[in-house]
């Protein structure tokens, strides 16, 4: 029997896509693999991923990384969402939790009780309900509740982190399991005549490395996918028209917030990511109404406090691939597309594909079924997440600047247009095959950015329940249970504590 197993992999690019790849093909490839990872120190890597969202605790899980050492050796600090400052109106503000808003207890959807409330004179915001939130605004944090019963369950959390330090940090991971890192520039990819594979590629010193399977994460370059295979690339930038940022790292400014902010500006947003040891801070922007010198002024004068070096810039399409697998080349974070990190989704997309990948591991075959559900699936999701950020700008009510205004005046994807009008006819959340963000994501950038619906759930009638006196205990329950829990900084010097 013909022995068809892939015995060798490269990795092209390392950075985070690198590196987490690395680590989970070295974990799970236990023997009878041969994994290699080609980068230069000499090119630089994007590295502004430092946000995540809750699945990341999955991946490292997965690898068996104790969150301590995660926390440590990656200057981590918790997230518990994001805050959006000025996204609907110029002085509006919400917060996008990780978790739900209050807690089930009715067949009719908590929102529906807080938008009758409303209508009754309550003007308590709706992230209100979101133990996230109560946590969040009082500086403070822990894991969840392993009591279902206690709101304090009703939370879910990712992190901020030095990307470069977790690329190192998986780096070492990944050398101890057996992966071979070469250092140094490629100058050709050569392709198989016969089946149009990506045969070997030539180190710039004259080395040919060939393998079975090659993973591109070279970027945005895409030096594999696009480079070499001609795979094409799909274009957003009329959905979602920033196409620049630039990225300064900033001394801190007292303790860590426990949340991302995003704050719209004149041509764009700009992030904030508290760290241990600094504040991560960006200007996502669009050149065509921006200039780059100018975002980068701009980008100085908002810094919590002093500049960490010089303002980064990084241009970019937003859109995706044609093809995430094309032939043996499978493309990994950046070279499989661009979305914009308003959501932190950068990593998420990265983990998503080594899952698929480990989920659908060829064999030297290349079976077509394969690819085509591997290129399905992670199409869909992309798809899904690009809605769910063109929804942050189609429901702005700005209109102080040519940016805002024209998104809000943009066709938008039949798919997004569909959920936007169930809920502002009914309030009701559809969800969709790989929603990655859930049904309480959607509800808080609806109700943040003040697309109230029309009407409520015509159950809500049939309940008997008073809404307002319901959802002020919820809210005390809530406060009280946050009140009892370490600040934010006692919990990350208790994570990093040195072991006795």
């Amino acid at each position: 029997m013909t022995d068809r197993r892939i015995k060798s992999v490269v990795i092209v690019g390392g950075g985070s896509a690198g590196w987490m790849t690395a680590a989970m093909l070295s974990h799970i490839l236990k023997q009878g693999c041969a994994i290699t990872l080609i980068e230069s120190e000499e090119i630089g890597i994007i590295g502004v991923g430092e946000a995540t969202i809750p699945p990341i605790r999955l991946f490292n899980d997965t690898l068996g990384i104790a969150e301590a050492d995660f926390v440590r050796e990656t200057k981590a600090s918790f997230k518990l969402g994001i805050e959006f400052v000025g996204w609907g109106a110029e002085d509006s503000r919400y917060f996008h939790p990780f978790g739900p808003h209050g807690r089930n207890f009715d067949m009719v959807a908590m929102h529906h009780y807080w938008l009758r409330a409303r209508e009754m004179g309550e003007t308590a915001p709706l992230h209100d309900h979101a133990m996230a939130w109560q946590i969040a605004k009082a500086g403070r944090m822990a894991r969840p509740s392993p009591d279902p019963r206690n709101v304090a369950s009703t939370f879910d959390y990712a992190y901020h982190f030095d990307a470069t330090l977790y690329a190192a940090y998986l780096r070492r991971f990944s050398e101890a399991r057996g992966v071979t890192r070469v250092e140094g520039k490629i100058c050709d990819v050569a392709l198989n005549g016969e089946n149009g594979h990506v045969d070997h590629v030539t180190m710039e010193d004259g080395r040919e490395i060939g393998a079975d399977l090659f993973i591109d994460c070279s970027g945005i370059r895409a030096l594999l996918i696009e480079g070499a295979l001609k795979t094409g690339y799909e274009d957003w930038s009329h959905w979602l028209p920033c196409d620049r940022a630039v990225a300064m790292p900033c001394e801190n400014a007292g303790d860590p917030l426990p949340y991302t902010r995003s704050t719209a500006r004149e041509a764009g947003w700009q992030w904030r990511i508290p760290l241990q040891h600094r504040i991560g801070n960006g200007y996502v922007y669009s050149s065509q109404w921006m200039e780059d010198t100018r975002a980068a002024d701009l980008l100085s004068q908002r810094l919590d406090g002093k500049p960490l070096g010089d303002p980064r810039l990084v241009r970019f399409a937003t859109g995706r691939r044609k093809q995430h697998w094309n032939k043996n080349v499978v493309a990994i974070g950046l070279s499989s597309g661009f979305l914009e990190p308003l959501e932190s989704t950068s990593l998420h997309l990265i983990q998503a594909n080594i899952s698929k990948l480990m989920g659908l591991f060829p064999d030297k075959n290349f079976d077509p079924a394969t690819i085509a559900e591997f290129n399905r699936i992670a199409t869909n999701e992309t798809d899904r997440i690009r809605d769910f950020i063109i929804l942050h700008y189609k429901l702005t009510q700005r209109r102080d600047s040519e940016l805002w205004r024209y998104v809000a005046d943009m066709q938008i994807p039949d798919t997004l247009a569909m959920k936007i009008d169930h809920f502002k006819r009914h309030g009701r959340l559809i969800a969709r095959e790989m929603d990655l963000f859930a049904p309480d994501s959607w509800l808080a950038v609806h109700i943040g950015q003040n697309n109230i619906p029309a009407g409520l759930d015509p159950l809500l009638d049939y309940r008997g329940i008073d809404a307002r006196e319901w959802l002020g205990k919820l809210r005390g329950a809530m406060a009280h249970e946050a009140a009892r829990m370490p600040t934010h900084r006692q919990f990350i010097d208790h994570i990093c504590a040195p072991k006795t």
